[in-house]
């Protein structure tokens, strides 16, 4: 069983603005009305997270493998997936069997087969015809469960950065109540169908807002608890082959592993005793920094020394610093952020 995690739940408020309109004698005036509501802006979990550089096409059996695994690993948990958004559409609640059926529906294949195929007026809304499809499962906010997919555009000849991603969470509460090992299994079998480039699964912590926005009210977290991810890389990231930092369960797939020198050659480079590579088939491997995922904490002295050895390894290949952006607009945020992308090589 593993032990207690550090326990990061931050409410907030959130404002949105909606647009309609209103007849005043006679005409129609536009209005904007306000929509605040109270919500979880960040929370402790664990991510699965996988980078595929494939079209829907070649991904529908290991996708829809993935999302089984799943959902049978938290049959039983009450409620955990209460809402859905499918393609362009509004979030809907998740009641009826249709709206499985419309889930199922998006996984099938889509025609025509490439992008460069569609009509021109087609085109303009590939994505409400579903030329990527995409959908997430979610439950009620701030609960911790999850399940994303979306697929790249599928253009004959793709750019490298440009992959599919699948993702999923869990709160920390299912990994201390089903354990470590059940976690693992739960990363491995949704891994073992999808042609992944990189993956991980580990802590983390699913934030409503940006980092850069949230970084007042997490400051002390994150550079107390390394082992905490905070870098949600998406589809729109074009992660390509890349490397999206150190975690738990670390997954490699070509070329990384072998410009490594493939899984038997990882093993000799890594020495930490908690460390373990398991090779898989297709030129793939899975490195594990122990038994648990851990969150560290510095002001103990625990500064996850088998992460540190893996990043110093991976380097060459880690994704570059993804807010550069920032230097702009508030060169003292991404100064402290640069500090915390490097937390492990520093």
């Amino acid at each position: 069983m593993p032990p207690n995690y550090p326990r990061v739940r931050i409410q907030g408020t959130i404002r949105n603005e909606s647009y309609g309109f209103e007849e005043i004698e006679g005409k129609l005036v536009k209005k904007v009305r306000e929509h605040i509501y109270d919500r979880v802006l960040a929370r402790d979990v664990v991510r699965i997270i996988f980078f595929l550089p494939h079209d829907h096409h070649h991904l529908i059996t290991g996708v829809t493998h993935a999302l089984d695994s799943y959902l049978r690993a938290i049959e039983g948990c009450s409620g955990v997936l209460s809402k859905f958004t499918c393609c362009w559409w509004e979030p809907f609640d998740l009641t009826e069997p249709s709206d499985w059926d419309l889930i199922r529906g998006t996984l099938k294949p889509k025609e025509p087969r490439f992008f460069e195929d569609y009509e021109p007026h087609d085109a303009r809304f590939a994505e409400k015809d579903g030329a990527d499809p995409y959908f997430t499962l979610f439950g009620e906010q701030g609960n911790g469960y999850s399940f994303r997919y979306h697929a790249r555009l599928p253009l004959r000849e793709p750019p490298p950065p440009s992959v599919s991603v699948l993702s999923a969470t869990l709160p920390t509460e299912y990994l201390e109540e089903h354990g470590a090992q059940h976690v693992r299994e739960l990363a491995m079998t949704m891994a073992s169908r999808l042609p992944f480039a990189t993956g991980h699964a580990g802590l983390a912590l699913d934030l409503w807002h940006p980092i850069y926005d949230q970084l007042d009210h997490l400051r002390t977290e994150i550079f107390r608890h390394p082992g905490f991810d905070v870098r949600k890389a998406s589809h729109f990231d074009g992660m390509g082959t890349r490397v999206d930092g150190i975690h738990w369960m670390n997954f490699l797939g070509p070329p990384v592993l072998s410009e490594l020198g493939g899984a038997e050659d990882l093993r000799t480079l890594l020495h930490s005793p908690t460390t373990t590579v398991q090779e898989l088939e297709g030129g793939r491997a899975i490195v594990t920094l122990g038994d648990a995922p851990e969150a560290g904490d510095t002001t103990q002295g625990q500064t996850l020394p088998a992460y540190r050895e893996l990043a110093r390894l991976l380097e060459p290949h880690l994704e570059p610093f993804p807010w550069g952006y920032l230097a702009r607009q508030s060169p003292e945020v991404e100064k402290e952020l640069r500090r915390w992308w490097r937390r492990f090589l520093d």
